[in-house]
């Protein structure tokens, strides 16, 4: 009965809207990912859904693709990985965009200054 309780509680960190809950949530797990080996499965998911709404991609998918391998019919994982895909798609696209705002600001920084260096 401990143990349900333990997983119980974990999920719960986990799926709580308080990031300092989140976090400790991902702690706790993480420990028990690499201590407990017996325990590695159960703890994937978890892993990969507290990585990603701390916004830790590169983790959330590692950890949803260690269990994707090893349940390729999980319907919750495979879920989850769709979201993490598209939440990197998006924050990669505006990654693009402030670099070419910045570009373009650059660029027209270096126009003005070039311009007003011809007239004097």
């Amino acid at each position: 009965m401990a143990a349900i309780a333990k997983n119980e509680y974990l999920q719960g960190l986990i799926k709580s809207n308080a990031r300092a809950e989140q976090q400790e949530g991902v702690r706790l797990l993480t420990e028990i990912f690499r201590t407990s080996p017996e325990r590695r499965r159960e703890c994937l998911y978890y892993l990969a859904l507290g990585n990603y709404k701390l916004g830790n991609y590169a983790e959330a998918r590692r950890y949803n693709d260690l269990l994707l391998d090893k349940e390729p019919g999980n319907l919750q994982a495979s879920s989850l990985r769709t979201l993490i895909d598209e939440k990197v798609a998006k924050e990669g696209l505006f990654g693009m965009a402030i670099i070419g705002g910045v570009a373009v600001a650059a660029g027209t920084i270096g126009a003005l200054l070039m311009r007003g260096s011809r007239r004097k």
